[in-house]
């Protein structure tokens, strides 16, 4: 058995062999990072199934036999379905984040930029249908505030209303958009757009034509609160 305290082994016998530190952080270290490896190759097969066939399409099974694991094996990983969903839906925030990031051009004189990027999000979204699904079905739990979806999304919408919310900030300083905009509301009125359009195209079983639904109610946005210098830009959307 381990002896915590004196970092020894003790086999059948109190004869006590103590390993060298080296070796014990080797072991240790190496356990963590096979873990770790194994549970990022189980996320990525799972967003990737996910993503192509919806979640309730996809078991458990698929994606250990995918991973080879047996069902049991994954199970070590992530305590359920439900928990692999979560996990999932946290990378692909985590994902979209960083998309938006790497859009932020400062000092470019782009009078549309906050509502070009919002078309071409929603132009990457319908890449992967699954996930849409994916996200509308997180939406619902996490509105029951003693679930870990609610935690996860509740920090998301805050972020990303404070991020759009900037993004058009920047338009007003720069005299893009008209003095006296009302950043926060125009910025959470954008994300409960997506978010229902969303919704609906996931009812609709994908009739709903996303991309253009965004890019009309991005036109209408923009004409509303660009300056008159620069509302003809509206219509390049």
């Amino acid at each position: 058995m381990l002896d915590h305290k004196n970092h020894a082994c003790t086999v059948f016998t109190d004869r006590r062999y103590d390993y060298p530190e080296n070796v014990r952080t080797r072991r240790k270290t190496g356990s963590y990072e096979v873990g770790r490896a194994k549970r990022a190759e189980i996320l990525d097969v799972a967003t990737r199934l996910f993503a192509a066939s919806g979640y309730h399409k996809v078991p458990l099974s698929q994606i250990a036999a995918d991973v080879g694991l047996s069902e049991s094996g994954l199970l070590h990983h992530f305590r359920s379905k439900k928990h692999l969903l979560l996990a999932v839906a946290e990378r692909r925030l985590e994902q979209t984040a960083l998309w938006w990031g790497s859009r932020r051009h400062d000092g470019e004189d782009d009078p549309l930029e906050v509502f070009r990027n919002m078309v071409e999000s929603t132009r990457e979204l319908v890449r992967e249908p699954g996930l849409i699904e994916l996200f509308v079905l997180i939406s619902a739990e996490a509105a029951d505030a003693t679930t870990p979806a609610h935690q996860l999304y509740a920090s998301w919408y805050q972020r990303a209303v404070d991020e759009t919310a900037q993004r058009l900030r920047d338009g007003v300083e720069r005299g893009f958009l008209e003095p006296g905009t009302n950043v926060g509301g125009c910025a959470r009125e954008i994300i409960a757009v997506s978010d229902g359009l969303q919704l609906q195209w996931v009812l609709s079983g994908g009739e709903v034509d996303l991309v253009e639904a965004i890019r009309d109610h991005s036109r209408r946005l923009a004409r509303a609160l660009l300056t008159p210098e620069h509302a003809a830009a509206a219509d390049g959307l």
